[in-house]
Formats: C-alpha cells, sequence, structure tokens
C-alpha cells in the first residue's frame, strides 16, 4: 500500500525531509563503493530542503530548483536576516548536479565532504531554529 503524500505547504515536512538528507550524509561512506560526491549531494539536499521549508513557513513562492543562491536571496528578500554562516552555503549547488554525473568534475574527496557535512549541519540548525 503507497504511504500518503507528505504536505509540501508544511515546513516541518520540509524540515523533516531536510533531516533525512542530513541523515543520509552524516553515515559517511559506509562501503568503497559509496562516493563522496553521493554524500555531498545529500547534504546538499539537506540544505536545499531546509531553506524551502523557511520559504514555506515565510509564505514564500520558489521556483523548482537546486540553487543554493537563488534560495537564500528569496529568503532574504522576505526581510529575515540570512547569517554570513548560512549565506556561506552558496557554493553546495555544484554537489546538486555537476558532481553527480561522471566527467563534469573532478573527484570529491574527503575533506571537501567533510566541509559540506558541516555546512549542512549550520543551515539544517539554522532552519530549525527558525521554524521551532
Amino acid at each position: 500500500m503507497p504511504l500518503p503524500r507528505r504536505d509540501l505547504s508544511s515546513p516541518t515536512e520540509w524540515l523533516l525531509r531536510a533531516r533525512s538528507s542530513l541523515a543520509q550524509a552524516r553515515a559517511g561512506r559506509l562501503s568503497p563503493d559509496l562516493l563522496y560526491e553521493d554524500l555531498c549531494f545529500s547534504a546538499q539536499q539537506a540544505i536545499e530542503k531546509a531553506i524551502k521549508g523557511v520559504l514555506v513557513h515565510l509564505r514564500v513562492s520558489f521556483p523548482k530548483t537546486h540553487d543554493i543562491a537563488k534560495l537564500l536571496t528569496l529568503v532574504d528578500r522576505s526581510g529575515l536576516k540570512v547569517p554570513d554562516n548560512v549565506l556561506e552555503a552558496q557554493f553546495m549547488t555544484e554537489y546538486a548536479v555537476e558532481t553527480r554525473y561522471p566527467g563534469v568534475s573532478e573527484e570529491v574527496v574527503e575533506e571537501e565532504y567533510r566541509q559540506a557535512l558541516a555546512c549542512a549541519e549550520i543551515v539544517v540548525a539554522w532552519a530549525h531554529s527558525i521554524l521551532s
């Protein structure tokens, strides 16, 4: 039996999905077959979903996009001040597309993964503080 669809108009549902993506990223490289690129994609998804949850909370419409800078600009235009450490997440957009396909970018290394994970932790915590 299929599960009921989640309510995308609920900020808490977006945060739930952000936390799920963050948990995937936190799991780390459980196997040598698991690429850092894929872990960084999960971290990027956590950030994207967390920001979209904030936008839903603010009642701000947003396009279907993976562009973190564009999403953060919408938050800023709403009047909510975006902290500098959250603004730093803009670099994470590259993990949404470029690193997911062979030959498009260089291999992601462990240090980059750790930076992406730390960034996701910051953004999800920020979103949680707004939605709490």
